[in-house]
This record gives C-alpha cells, sequence and structure tokens, in this order.
C-alpha cells in the first residue's frame, strides 16, 4: 500500500514532511514530495504497477502534480481515449490525472478501481478524491490556515488529530465547489436480468472480470486463502488465469495448527496446484500482537480486532514472497452471508440492508485489509 500526505492553504513542508516519516511503512520503494502554490504533496511508494518508471508525485506537460494510492484497473482502455496525449510513464495513476484535469472532478466516475488520490496545479484546482466503496483509506483535518490530508490518522500532529476525519467515499473536493459525490458504492437500481439462469451468468461473468481487471500489475497479485467459498473462487479465477499465462498463482493462508480453516485452504490449494505458504499460531502470540493490529487498523472494535489479527499475520506472510494480494472481502455484504441475515423475510428488507453494508464497508470491514507493519 502506498501512503500519501497533502496540505493545502498555508503549507509547511516540514509539517509534510513529519507526516510523511509517519506512514513511511505505507511504501519501502520509493518516497517523493513536491511544493506547489498554496499545496504540498507527499507521497510514500508500493510500486506494483510501472516498478520502474511510476515514481510520484506524477506531472503532466503543464506541471499538473498527483499523488495516489490504489489502483486503477482499466487504466489501459481509459488511455485509448487520449491516444494523441504524450505518456511519461506507464502509471496507472498518470491516467487518473489526465482524467482530472480533461473532465474534473465529476469524471473520476470513470474509473475502475480502488483509490485516494490528490491532484492540484496550473490546470486544474486543489482536488482531493476517494473510491466509491472507500476501499483505500483517506483521513483530513481543516485547520484554522489549511487542509491536511493523509492515509492514516497518525500521520497527523497531535493538535490536529481532534478534528481528524475520514474523507467521505465516492467523493471529491476543491476549496471552491467544497464536497461533491461523483459514485456511490451501491449504484441505482436497474433491471434483473430476466430469469435466474441468466441471474447467475451475470454474477459469474462479473465476478471473473473483477478478479481479471485486477490481475493487472507488473507481478501477478497473490491471494488471501481462508478455505472458504469466497476466498477459494477468487483463487480459482486467478489460479486459470495465471496458469494460462504461465504463471503459479501464490495462495497464503494463516490460523492455530488445529485449524479447520487452514485444512481447507490446503485442500483448495492442492486442487487449484497453487504455490502455497501458510503459518501457524497460538492463541498467546494472537494475544502479543493486538497492540500492533489496533495500531495499524486505528481502530479498537472487537469484531474487527478479531478478524484483523489473522489478516496482521497473513499480510505479514504474504509480504515475503509478493507485493500484492486478493481477498474475498465484501462478499457476504453482497450475498446476504451473515448468519443475522437469515432472519429477514422481506425482500425490500434484505436489499435496504444490504445496500446499508455495503456503504459502510468503509467503516470497518475493508480496515482489515489494512495491516502491513
Amino acid at each position: 500500500m502506498c501512503g500519501i500526505v497533502a496540505i493545502h492553504g498555508e503549507p509547511d513542508p516540514r509539517l509534510g514532511m513529519r507526516m510523511l516519516e509517519r506512514i513511511a511503512h505505507r511504501g519501502p520503494d520509493d518516497q517523493g514530495n513536491v511544493e506547489l502554490p498554496d499545496t504540498w504533496l507527499g507521497h510514500r511508494r508500493l510500486s506494483i504497477v510501472d516498478t520502474e518508471g511510476g515514481h510520484q508525485p506524477l506531472a503532466d506537460q503543464l506541471g499538473n502534480q498527483l499523488v495516489g494510492n490504489g489502483e486503477i484497473y482499466n487504466h489501459a482502455s481509459l488511455r485509448t481515449l487520449f491516444a494523441d496525449d504524450h505518456w511519461s510513464t506507464g502509471s496507472d495513476n498518470e491516467v487518473a490525472l489526465r482524467v482530472i484535469v480533461d473532465g474534473g472532478g465529476h469524471a473520476l466516475a470513470a474509473l475502475r478501481g480502488m483509490f485516494a488520490l490528490i491532484a492540484a496545479g496550473p490546470g486544474l484546482p486543489f482536488l482531493a478524491a476517494r473510491d466509491p466503496v472507500g476501499v483505500k483509506p483517506l483521513y483530513w483535518s481543516r485547520t484554522p490556515g489549511s487542509v491536511l490530508f493523509a492515509s492514516e490518522m497518525k500521520a497527523f500532529d497531535r493538535e490536529h488529530r481532534d478534528r481528524v476525519r475520514p474523507f467521505p467515499p465516492g467523493c471529491f473536493w476543491t476549496p471552491r465547489d467544497g464536497l461533491q459525490r461523483f459514485a456511490s458504492a451501491v449504484p441505482p437500481q436497474n433491471q434483473a436480468p430476466a430469469t435466474r439462469t441468466d441471474h447467475e451468468k451475470a454474477v459469474r461473468d462479473d465476478l471473473i472480470a473483477s478478479v481479471h481487471l485486477q490481475m493487472m500489475g507488473d507481478e501477478p497479485p497473490g491471494v488471501l486463502l481462508s478455505g472458504g467459498l469466497d476466498s477459494s473462487i477468487v483463487a480459482a479465477i486467478a489460479s486459470r488465469w495465471c496458469r494460462e499465462r504461465g504463471h503459479r498463482l501464490r495462495t497464503f493462508s494463516v490460523g492455530t495448527v488445529a485449524s479447520a480453516d487452514l485444512a481447507a485452504a490446503r485442500r483448495v490449494a492442492a486442487y487449484l496446484d497453487t504455490q502455497h505458504f501458510e503459518r501457524t499460531y497460538t492463541a498467546e502470540d494472537a494475544i502479543a500482537r493486538v497492540p500492533d493490529v489496533v495500531r495499524a487498523v486505528e481502530h479498537y472494535d472487537p469484531a474487527l480486532l478479531h478478524s484483523s489479527v489473522a489478516n496482521h499475520f497473513l499480510a505479514e506472510l504474504a509480504a515475503r514472497h509478493t507485493k500484492a494480494v486478493l481477498t474475498g472481502e465484501g462478499a457476504d455484504e453482497l450475498f446476504a452471508g451473515y448468519r443475522y441475515l437469515r432472519d429477514f423475510q422481506d425482500d425490500n428488507a434484505l436489499d435496504a440492508e444490504l445496500r446499508r453494508t455495503v456503504s459502510t464497508l468503509h467503516t470497518l470491514h475493508t480496515l482489515r485489509a489494512r495491516p502491513n507493519e
């Protein structure tokens, strides 16, 4: 995961560097910053796309600059819309900058991906934005003279932390127009497929296409494999994609020695013939890891911490072998997988609850994917 920092208004480069240093763990590969009129931008990079040339802040020919955290899955197709443009890099974030310069904040609706990004320069106003689901973290704090942005709350100086708030997903902010929505996590209701067979085909096709889009890095990502339905389906799609290109998918699992999840993950990994890695831990190990997990996810909700401890071990294991992983996160919210949802008897009430849970993923469940320290 990359880390971004920005200050708009009365930027203090020393403050920016302090904030950037506090999230150094988010980007071990590279660091960059730039000072513009009324703006300071900083970036810590975990290089996934265009690992050689995607240094940030990214600049276009006019001097507009962008720092971003995330991946724009449809960046290759979006490039074709600007075929006459000069591209300095193969970075997906350079495409995001071009989209903003060309169409403003509302044009971000064309991006398919997960992102938190900030752009500024002579050809556009200062702009901060976050993806519609809020997969990528972004926080902001308004001070008397400036507006501060960062990927983690711990980046902010202590005197600013009481003002820190999550930046709302699917929105962009400019000093002139304030907060504007460009997309929502849950789209408006569309006409459902006519038959169950059509519906199943639509879900299957969309799921396969979604996984394929995320296999876009210079190195194919691995999969966090629990052995359950959600991650196993993702692993099955990703492993076929890898085999067709001469790669072998890497999968990762953790658990206690007697864990049913570990045993199930081994069976799935053997069936898919993945390069499988696993780690066991004890109850004492889990308890000892809690302070690190609280610091990483910046949350103390018991349900979140319970699952984040395992993810912390998983991230530690996966980081030894790859830079990016796919997970099965979000499936329970989309397909009513939680036990309490079985009590819903009214279809409209269930639909409303699923829309609520998907729209609030950024407040809790997507934070499980953050441990990387």
